[in-house]
């Protein structure tokens, strides 16, 4: 379910429906969906995510909100996603029902080592490489932070940031369990055949990495 996560920036969609790239990407292979339109209003954010959920459900599909836990509520999505900004794990594992995904998106060692003691779904680290789509960062990851990360967590790990077909293979060698992109996927002109390259590289890489082990 996490291998290939889509985070949706409908600027980023290029004159494309958001509707339409997100049904295009799932086609393709996305497991997964954050809605992520951090400038729209609350009506709006509710009715793109009433749109978003009909539509993954046919597919089988999660929806997840970004930050409005108020919304992943309201709509019944099927997770939330927090940020080191947003309300506190402690208040939002208290609000959420219990079978619904929650994600956390961590910055730096410290941070993810606090995150140990937490009941999570999985772990973002944000951003691997810097990207247009995130601005107010100071610092990114790398392949070596991210292989750090990866010897002292115990939570499954969501690799985002400036990620795309041409270096998805080493960032789940480096440890990742699963990718989110943004502009991979929003900003192709084929979104569909976009998900579909990154989906194969995933599989072909874990599969890979699956043998070695066995050799």
């Amino acid at each position: 379910m996490y291998d290939l996560y889509l985070v949706t920036d409908e600027k980023l969609c290029l004159g494309k429906g958001l509707d339409y790239v997100v049904e295009k990407a799932v086609k393709g292979g996305v497991t997964m969906v954050q809605l992520r339109e951090k400038e729209l209003n609350t009506r709006d954010f509710i009715s793109r995510a009433i749109e978003l959920k009909e539509i993954l459900t046919n597919y089988g599909i999660p929806l997840i909100i970004n930050d409005r836990i108020d919304i992943a509520l309201a709509v019944e999505a099927d997770g939330v996603h927090i940020g080191q900004g947003d309300m506190p794990y402690e208040f939002v594992r208290k609000i959420i029902p219990e079978k619904m995904i929650l994600g956390l998106s961590v910055e730096t060692i410290e941070e993810a080592m606090k995150a140990e003691n937490y009941d999570l779904d999985y772990l973002s680290a944000s951003p691997l490489f810097f990207t247009t789509t995130k601005t107010d960062l100071n610092r990114e990851w790398g392949i070596e932070g991210l292989k750090q990360l990866h010897s002292i967590s115990k939570h499954r790990l969501i690799a985002i940031g400036g990620i795309n077909s041409s270096n998805v293979g080493k960032v789940i060698r480096a440890g990742a369990d699963g990718v989110a992109v943004v502009s991979a996927i929003c900003s192709a002109s084929d979104p569909e055949l976009e998900a579909r390259k990154l989906i194969s590289i995933i599989k072909e890489t874990k599969k890979k990495l699956s043998n070695d082990k066995l050799v």
